[in-house]
Formats: structure tokens, C-alpha cells, sequence
């Protein structure tokens, strides 16, 4: 966690540890608050048709560049005609929800925290879309609002969340009630299970099909990094049954007012949903055993002849290790995970650290899987051709991004909300850095190109304002064209580097490939040989 957030030491009812709070979650502003507009259930948006498509469209365009892979799997098995609570554990600020809301079917009722609708620039989207502000036990506990006040918040936002599920709207929250940097889930919290409980109790008295429970996995390669590797792997369906909605809650919400679901049905499903959720996670005692597992997993695969060939298959490799190595008898409802205690685990680590050392992994592996791996001249033609085309476009791209890539760095890496929320902020300047500074550059530069429109007829060969006729309207006509190109030019610009930042990115690691001799590369023959002798002894 970085510096500047509030952490008093404050624990709940529990004994647990309350998040550490930022300065930004302290800022209660209740009347901004009690005023979020509410979502509207009649169309297919819950907030502003406009401005929810064009945030999705957006949102969109900017994950694109910002993740080099992207995989989405079991989105077939969402159920289609009744509305879904999305769960998933919790280690990447707004990129959480965004991940799993935007590859869904259907769009959402959000919810999520306060200083979501009270930030600046970011609240004029979120009230528009009709997000609804939750108070979490982190900012009432330590005095941020009265009970009273926080009880009317939130029990006004669940209700609204509630209604949203029970009318086939999807929403996504997070059992554990906020990001964090763990490698195995929180302590999970009762908010979603209660709202999918109320939203079953809703769509019952409507005569609606109860909603389902999706438990989502999650997994970035680095998280904090631009253009990492991404999977969203929706999980099967938890569907509610008419067991799980006493009568006596039917009766509670038909008069539009939130009331609590029985504790009993609430525990039942929260530990429903933990045993399905936890597996979907790394869930291991620390993240240099979760590595030693993906090097396990490059190794098992280039042992029997089949290399891993996307972040996904890497998942699944180290989860089957982990499933197989750690004690059957580990409850899946514990916080705290036991380390691993097998003979492979240490070499395994060992090698893990030392390639990470060199800020390599187990994809720079050889073919056996005993050493670092050299050159290969096949996967170097399309960096080559790409390589002309970047130069060409980073004068535009400079242009069009620096003062975007600027602010973002300057936000992700002086937040005081951790290293979870770096990307948080990578993402939002690169979203509305384009609404902010791409208006003012094009007419920069449109200005700059009519006032040197002589210079351009010499360099181009013709007069590109009279390029529709001579007439007034014919100029202005060519002026606008000019400022609509260049929005799709600044995008293309965009896409050529991220993409040309992978070239870059794998240059790199053959540097450091190449670079490793001596000693280090002794080390890392020796723990890759230890590693294989201790995997010649398991029996998976």
C-alpha cells in the first residue's frame, strides 16, 4: 500500500483489519450522496441510454489497448432470461468490475463505492449511468457518516441493485467488500448475497424467473502493468430456488421498501458461493508460491512435449498443481491458506525468484524446460514489419497521447489506494483523456494546418482546402473533414504502438535473456535441475 492512506488499525465486529482507507474514501459528501439519480428499469439501460453506450463503446476501445491478451470463457453458460449478481474476488480496483461487466450479455446496475459518484469528471459519467453509492463498514466505523445516515444510503442503493437483478438487469459485486493485494480471498461480507436474496424475493412477487449467482475468476498476469494478460473466467450458475425465498421476504418488498433477508438463508448462500469462488483464485499462502506453481506448470508442459501457449492454459497448469499439492483436508471457508509442504515447492520457488530477479518467468524457458531459451528468427518478421509503420505513426501518437500517458502515470503512481488501483487510474486518464485533450488537439490542429494551408499545397500537391470546390461552404466542409479524421487517426496511432510496446516489451526480455551469464545463469540451471529431479519423484 503507498503512502498516504488511512490506517488506523481499526478491525470490525470480527477482529478483521478494516480496508485502509484513501483520502479520496474519507470525503463523505452526503448531499451529492442522497442525490444520485436512480435507475430507471423501463429500456435496456438502467442509466442514460446515450451516455451508458457511449461509455461501454469507450471503455471498450480503451481496454484494448491497455490488455495485450484477453481471453473470456464460460460466457455461454449465462443464463439468458434472468437477471445475474456477478461475484469474483477483488485485486484490481475498476479494472474488477469493468472486466467482467463489459464482456457480459446484458447491461449492469452498478453499484459500488461512495466517492464513485462524488468525484470530479467521474461522477458526471457515473450519475449519468445511474451508479448507486454504497457505504462501506470501512468509512461508518471510523466515523465518516452516522449510522442512520449510512443505513439510508445503502438500504435505498441495495434496494435499487435488488430491483435491477429482479428484472433481468446483471450487477456485479465483490463478497469481500474491497480490493486488496492478498493472493487468497478475504473474509467475504453479506452485501451481495443479501441483494440477490431481496432481488429474488422481488422477481418473485412479480412472477419473474429468480436470478442466478455467477461466480467470475479473475486473473492478470501483472496487474499493474500496461499490456498484461487477461482471463475472465465465468464460472456455472448458482441459481436461487424457491427454498432459498421465504414467503415472509415476498411480503417485505412488495411495497418497494428494502428488508433484510433471514441471516440463515444469507450464510447458506455466502458459503454456497465461497466454495465455488475460492478455486477460481490462486489461493495459496503467498504470491512466490502462486509463481513457483506457474513455473511448475511451464515446466510439466515443455517435460511432456505440449508448451503453454497463453496466459489461460498457465491458470489452469499452476491450479491443478496447487489442487493436487495442497492438503485435501484445507477448508475452503478459511482466510488464512496453509503453505504448500512438498519437496518440489522449494526448488520450484528458488527458480521462480531468480527468474523474476532478471524480470523473467517460465515462458523463457527452452524447449526442456533446463534453461534460458535463445534466439528465434520466425517471431521477429512481424515486429520488423510493424517496426516502419510505428515510426511513421509516433509523432501523431506523441501527440495524441503524451498528455493522456502523462496524467496517468502521474495518478497511478502517486495514489495512496495501493498498487490494486494503479491500473484504476491508468485506465480513467486514457478514457477521459481522449474527451479532454483530443477536442483541443484537433483544433490545434486544424488551426495550424489553415494558417499554413500554402505550406501543405507544396508538400502534398494540392490545395486540400479546396479539395470539395472553392465556394465558403466547400471550405468549411474540407475543415471538418480534416477535424473528423483525425480522431480515428489519433485511435490508430494508439493501437500501432501498443502493439509495437510488445515488440518492444519482448526485445527486452531477450536482452535480458541474452544477458544473463556467469553465475546467474549457473543459478538458474541449477535450481531448473533440482526443480526437475523433485518433479521426477511426483506422482500427479
Amino acid at each position: 500500500m503507498a503512502s498516504g492512506g488511512i490506517d488506523d488499525g481499526a478491525v470490525d465486529h470480527r477482529g478483521d483489519a478494516l480496508p485502509v482507507l484513501s483520502k479520496s474514501a474519507t470525503k463523505m459528501k452526503m448531499d451529492k450522496l442522497l442525490s444520485t439519480p436512480l435507475p430507471s428499469y423501463d429500456g435496456s439501460t438502467p442509466g442514460s441510454f446515450v451516455w451508458t453506450h457511449a461509455a461501454w463503446w469507450i471503455a471498450r476501445r480503451v481496454r484494448a489497448a491497455q490488455f495485450r491478451t484477453r481471453e473470456v470463457t464460460g460466457r455461454d453458460t449465462l443464463p439468458a432470461d434472468r437477471g445475474n449478481l456477478c461475484c469474483a474476488w477483488h485485486t484490481n480496483g475498476l479494472i474488477d468490475p469493468l472486466a467482467i461487466a463489459l464482456n457480459h450479455n446484458r447491461f449492469f446496475v452498478l453499484g459500488g463505492r461512495h466517492d464513485l459518484v462524488t468525484r470530479p469528471l467521474l461522477s458526471w459519467w457515473t450519475r449519468r449511468m445511474a451508479v448507486q453509492p454504497v457505504v462501506r463498514k470501512a468509512e461508518l466505523l471510523r466515523g465518516g457518516c452516522s449510522e442512520e445516515e449510512a443505513t439510508q444510503i445503502n438500504g435505498r442503493s441495495l434496494l435499487m441493485l435488488a430491483t435491477g437483478i429482479s428484472e433481468g438487469f446483471g450487477c456485479v459485486l465483490f463478497p469481500e467488500g474491497t480490493s486488496h493485494s492478498d493472493s487468497s480471498m478475504l473474509r467475504f461480507r453479506t452485501g451481495p448475497m443479501r441483494t440477490v436474496l431481496a432481488a429474488g424475493a422481488i422477481a418473485k412477487s412479480r412472477g419473474n424467473p429468480l436470478p442466478a449467482v455467477i461466480p467470475i475468476g479473475l486473473h492478470f498476469r501483472n496487474r499493474e502493468l500496461f499490456r498484461t494478460d487477461e482471463w475472465v473466467e465465468y464460472g456455472a450458475p448458482l441459481q436461487l430456488i424457491d427454498e432459498d425465498i421465504p414467503d415472509e421476504l415476498v411480503e417485505a418488498v412488495k411495497d418497494g421498501k428494502w428488508s433484510e433477508p433471514p441471516a440463515s438463508k444469507v450464510t447458506a448462500l455466502r458459503d454456497k458461493l465461497r466454495l465455488e469462488l475460492v478455486p477460481m483464485t490462486p489461493n495459496t499462502s503467498d504470491w512466490s508460491e502462486y509463481d513457483a506453481l506457474h513455473l511448475m506448470g511451464h515446466v510439466e508442459a515443455r517435460r511432456s512435449g505440449q508448451p503453454l501457449s497463453s496466459w489461460r492454459e498457465e491458470v489452469l497448469a499452476a491450479r491443478a498443481l496447487r489442487d493436487a499439492l495442497q492438503p485435501a483436508e484445507m477448508s475452503l471457508m478459511e482466510t488464512e491458506v496453509p503453505a504448500i509442504e512438498h519437496s518440489v515447492l522449494p526448488p520450484a520457488k528458488a527458480a521462480a525468484q531468480l527468474l523474476g530477479e532478471r524480470g523473467l518467468d517460465g515462458r523463457d524457458l527452452n524447449a526442456a524446460g533446463t534453461d534460458l531459451r535463445t534466439f528465434s528468427p520466425t517471431k521477429v518478421i512481424a515486429p520488423l514489419i510493424r517496426l516502419p509503420i510505428a515510426l511513421l505513426m509516433l509523432p501523431i501518437c506523441l501527440y495524441a497521447f503524451g498528455g493522456q500517458v502523462a496524467m496517468g502515470r502521474l495518478l497511478g503512481d502517486s495514489t495512496d489506494e495501493g498498487l490494486d488501483a494503479r491500473t484504476s487510474y491508468h485506465f480513467l486518464a486514457a478514457m477521459f483523456g481522449s474527451l479532454m485533450f483530443w477536442p483541443l488537439l484537433t483544433i490545434l490542429a486544424v488551426w495550424l494546418a489553415v494558417n499554413s494551408a500554402s505550406s501543405l499545397t507544396d508538400l502534398i500537391g494540392f490545395d486540400w482546402l479546396a479539395v470539395y470546390g472553392e465556394s465558403q461552404m466547400h471550405t468549411l466542409l474540407a475543415i471538418g473533414t480534416l477535424a473528423l479524421s483525425l480522431l480515428p487517426i489519433y485511435w490508430f496511432s494508439g493501437r500501432v504502438w501498443s502493439k509495437f510496446w510488445d515488440d518492444l516489451v519482448d526485445f527486452k526480455r531477450f536482452l535480458l535473456r541474452m544477458n544473463t551469464r556467469g553465475a546467474q545463469r549457473q543459478n538458474i540451471r541449477g535450481a531448473l535441475k533440482n526443480l526437475h529431479g523433485e518433479m521426477d519423484k511426483m506422482s500427479l
